[in-house]
């Protein structure tokens, strides 16, 4: 697993889509596979819960 930055789509509901650009990630080198640590697994359900639920669409930045 190499350490890096993504930006990863999280589908709330059917209509709802949350993208978080620069999620710090763990990347299999093999398969290209993503991970989360569970500290940005934490922060990610903390963002999530702070988005409006008004927007189909809603682009975040990680805040490190």
């Amino acid at each position: 697993m190499r350490a890096g930055h993504s930006d990863m789509p999280f589908k709330l509901a059917a209509t709802r889509i949350v993208i978080i650009k620069e999620l710090p990630v763990l990347r299999c080198e093999e398969c290209g596979q993503h991970a989360f640590t569970d500290a940005v697994m934490e922060r990610i359900e903390a963002t999530l819960a702070k988005v409006g639920h008004g927007a189909e669409l809603e682009i975040v930045r990680f805040a490190a």
